[in-house]
């Protein structure tokens, strides 16, 4: 059985020819999976995008993607932004990353979500320890996407069913940076998703 969160780190890659035409796979993938894994969402997701052509999906996700910087999928962004404690925690998953035998590909970041989904999938004790750290990104994403109406909110909804409930520490986190940004962000900028919107509590089905 195809782990669920390797589903989910496919989904959010850039569909190309190949991995759109992987759709039915990934769906009868989905389809194997437990309730609690998140086969309802992520055949959700997989059912829109089997309608679609390879250029309305490819369309789909570079607007959600590349012209939302709500939508980021750079995880140490939410915590770090841009500064320099940023490039501690890339060479940190880095290092890890090697440690496991896990090797990263095409020049991605190791906060890439996809990249460290591949990586939680394939070395889940070490990837528990990542995606924990990540969790309140995760959740800022999360809630971005569903603020924007995106398909892509399911995907994420998959990701946090397979996830420990969320604790008060990270829904605290989760909600700073949702209401402020990232650290360094100037004044005045759009906010990541409304308080109000953010999806905080344990996704249930």
């Amino acid at each position: 059985m195809t782990p669920p969160l390797l589903i989910a780190a496919m989904l959010l890659e850039y569909p190309d020819h190949e991995l759109f035409a992987a759709t039915d796979v990934l769906k009868r993938a989905a389809g194997e999976l437990d309730a609690s894994a998140g086969r309802r969402e992520l055949q959700t997701f997989l059912d829109r995008r089997g309608a679609q052509t390879e250029m309305e999906a490819q369309e789909e996700y570079v607007a959600t993607f590349d012209f939302h910087r709500r939508a980021c999928l750079y995880m140490s962004y939410y915590r770090d932004g841009d500064r320099r404690q940023r490039g501690a925690t890339l060479l940190g998953l880095k290092r890890l990353y090697r440690e496991a035998g896990f090797e990263l590909v095409h020049g991605e970041l190791p906060d890439y979500l996809p990249a460290v989904l591949e990586f939680a999938a394939n070395a889940p004790s070490q990837g528990a320890s990542v995606l924990r750290r990540m969790r309140p990104g995760i959740e800022v994403l999360r809630a971005s996407l569903h603020d924007l109406d995106s398909p892509y909110g399911k995907v994420l909804d998959a990701v946090v069913k397979g996830l420990p409930a969320l604790g008060a520490r990270e829904a605290a986190e989760a909600a700073l940076i949702a209401r402020h940004g990232p650290p360094e962000e100037e004044v005045g900028l759009e906010p990541f998703a409304p308080p109000e919107v953010m999806p905080l509590g344990e996704v249930r089905g």
